[in-house]
């Protein structure tokens, strides 16, 4: 597992701070499943899009409702097997799922909305670290990731989102709409996919 000084920083922020921080590192991983439904035609991507922008709804829109349960159950029907696929882009497509998955359960247990912050930051580190090591060949651990520039970068963004929401005092919806909007518009996954 991949440390770094934000994992501790995390835990004080508030809970629709770790709601939005989970929802724009979903939002980066977007694209990775997006391109993998494009070369595959697995499934429509649009139905992670729907998804995700039912969190943003909730987060920005006041007295939102939205029924959970029933996007994990659309989730589950859309995330594809590394069984089923002979090149790399599933790996991330999985991870991408994954990510959402752990943000919905979060939402549906409040009580885990910490682990399932530090789940989805570790993972969205960790879907760049396998890339590098399918590329390299050099598996990428604690003692090294500082030289690994995608790593590094990874780590730099999610401090970049985490920063403005640390220093925001009530719920801020125009912050929360700014980051959103910042990162479809980017529209590059934490890879380096875009869409």
């Amino acid at each position: 597992m991949l440390q770094n000084p934000l994992q501790l920083r995390l835990e004080k922020l508030e809970p629709w701070k770790q709601i939005t921080f989970m929802a724009c590192l979903c939002e980066r991983m977007y694209p990775n499943y997006a391109k993998f439904c494009d070369t595959t035609a697995f499934s429509e991507s649009r139905i992670y899009r729907d998804i995700l922008d039912s969190v943003w709804e909730q987060l920005t829109v006041k007295n939102a409702k939205v029924n959970f349960e029933r996007q994990l159950e659309k989730l589950e029907e859309i995330i594809p097997s590394s069984e089923d696929f002979e090149f790399y882009g599933v790996y991330p497509a999985i991870d991408a799922c994954v990510g959402l998955s752990t943000l919905l359960h979060g939402l549906l247990d409040r009580d885990d909305l910490f682990d399932s912050m530090q789940k989805i930051s570790q993972l969205s580190v960790q879907t760049v670290a396998d890339l590098e090591q399918a590329q390299t060949g050099i598996e990428v651990t604690n003692e090294n990731q500082k030289d690994n520039q995608s790593v590094s970068e990874e780590w730099d963004v999610q401090w970049a989102i985490f920063r403005p929401l640390k220093d925001a005092h009530e719920r801020d919806i125009d912050l929360i709409k700014d980051l959103r909007l910042e990162l479809r518009e980017e529209g590059v996954s934490n890879i380096g996919l875009s869409v």
